[in-house]
């Protein structure tokens, strides 16, 4: 039995024979059999661009897509017609490999960079040797025959498909410095109007077949709709590069004394934007930079201009100095905060910062939004309605000792109770002890809210009693108020009577 062949994925690069790698034409020239993918015409731009490297006596298989667009009576739709054309097309590679056959798979560009060869490469890879040869990327083509750089220093580069919806388009470009945008053809209006929403339209080019003879470079705000194919790209070159070619002078430091900005830091509200306060509203919309946690930037409406800094959860102080810093260069920026931003969230973060010595001279200001225990407290009545204390049980910024003897003083007060953080992943054991704590003081049948993701599509609202809180079911997402002695639950109404006889 002979030895099984090896399967090579090969880039191509962007279309000129002479950018091929020296490694990719030898491989194909040596090659015993030669794969490429085409359309139902027959005619293959891989193999256009790989046949002077090609030798007599070579097999040749043409993958032939069954479909070019969406549109097929496949029964499992266009994804299935495609599903079953790469399962038949690994087979037809697996009986050459099969048999000794070493097996070159053409691939314009870079295999691993939306290229074709990477779906033989998943179907085959764990039965045979399997080789991937580097291509020139069509971005780094676009920008060679554009004649700017992509990025330098530290500016970020965001690569995009162009068929992703347009307002998540428009998000992630206010979001970087520098983007290259593929896969136009068909979605070439909903990128154009995605440039536009972030601001970014007038700084787009569009290139077309890069590299080849017949490319086409051009403003994309200048580009029919209807002349599009799908071998061409968006590119927003390097910002730094294209202010020095405007002769605007380099970006420098602002010196310490320097003031005029804004910091503002806005309550978005428990959930989607019924929650938002029309002053909040304003604010966001006036906003240069927005600053936040992920998912909350991510609820912030798009304008175009404004630039968007997205972080993780856990840091606060350095997001607070990030906004104070960009505050101190003379921007207006909004820092964002699930609920109210004064309730565990970012206000304090930023006066803290403030008072450490950042952003001395910057002007900053709160815009309240509704807590996360008013928006708990209105699905199911008025548990509220006379005196409560707002305590989070999170022992990540404060030792639990501190909580433990907060949750015994207000349990002796007979205050109702918000208890926000209630749990986590890593920590499940504080909100066993908090019930055994008020249990101290409470009822056995004392109510408790449980509310999860209020004005989210998970909300879920549950009434029980102190006793038979089952932690385990309280997660993060979770808020939960606890009644005084004089809370009231009746048919799902929980509520706290104003008198205090």
């Amino acid at each position: 039995m002979s030895a099984l062949g090896k399967l090579w994925g090969v880039g191509l690069g962007p279309g000129d024979p002479e950018l091929m790698t020296v490694k990719a034409a030898r491989l194909i020239g040596e090659a015993d059999v030669v794969a490429y993918h085409s359309a139902r015409h027959g005619r293959s731009i891989a193999r256009s661009v790989a046949e002077p490297y090609l030798r007599d006596g070579q097999i040749e298989e043409k993958l032939v897509y069954p479909v070019t667009t969406e549109t097929t009576d496949h029964p499992g739709g266009y994804e299935g017609a495609i599903a079953d054309f790469y399962e038949l097309s690994a087979k037809r590679l697996a009986e050459h490999l099969d048999a000794g056959r070493d097996v070159v798979v053409l691939c314009e560009g870079d295999p691993f960079f939306y290229g074709s060869y990477m779906y033989m490469h998943e179907r085959l890879a764990d039965r045979y040797e399997a080789t991937v040869v580097p291509g020139v990327t069509s971005v780094s083509a676009a920008a060679s025959v554009l004649g700017r750089p992509l990025v330098q220093r530290d500016e970020v580069l965001t690569v995009l498909p162009g068929t992703l919806p347009a307002p998540e388009l428009a998000r992630r470009l206010a979001d970087t410095q520098a983007a290259a945008v593929l896969k136009l053809g068909r979605t070439f209006g909903n990128v154009r109007e995605a440039l536009a929403e972030a601001g970014k339209l007038d700084d787009a080019f569009y290139i077309e077949r890069a590299t080849w003879e017949a490319q086409r470079v051009e403003p994309l705000a200048d580009v029919d709709p209807e002349s599009v194919p799908y071998f061409s790209l968006a590119l927003l070159p390097s910002p730094a590069y294209a202010s020095r070619l405007a002769g605007e002078p380099e970006p420098s430091k602002p010196a310490e004394t320097h003031t005029g900005g804004e910091v503002v830091v806005v309550g978005l509200g428990p959930a989607g934007p019924g929650w938002l306060t029309p002053e909040a509203a304003e604010e966001l919309a006036a906003a240069e930079h927005i600053v936040g946690y992920g998912p909350y930037v991510a609820r912030v409406p798009q304008r175009a201009g404004q630039q968007r800094h997205a972080s993780g959860n856990r840091v606060e102080a350095e997001r607070a100095v990030e906004a104070l810093e960009l505050a101190d260069g003379g921007a207006k920026v909004a820092v964002v905060s699930s609920g109210d931003p004064g309730v565990f969230a970012m206000a304090s973060a930023v006066l803290e910062q403030v008072s450490a010595g950042h952003g001395t001279g910057t002007r900053v200001r709160i815009v309240p939004g509704v807590t996360a225990a008013q928006a708990a407290a209105s699905r199911v009545g008025a548990p509220l309605g006379h005196d409560y204390c707002v305590l989070s049980l999170s022992d990540r910024l404060k030792p639990w000792e501190i909580i433990e003897r907060r949750l015994d003083a207000a349990g002796a007060a007979d205050l109702v109770l918000a208890l926000y953080n209630p749990a986590s992943r890593t920590r499940t054991t504080q909100l066993t002890q908090a019930r055994d704590v008020l249990l101290r003081h409470r009822a056995p049948e004392t109510p408790v809210v449980v509310a999860r993701d209020v004005g989210g599509p998970e909300e879920d609202i549950r009434v029980v009693t102190l006793a038979t809180l089952d932690p385990a079911t309280v997660d993060m997402r979770c808020l939960l108020i606890v009644g005084s002695s004089k809370t009231k639950a009746e048919n799902g109404v929980v509520w706290t009577p104003r008198s205090y006889e």
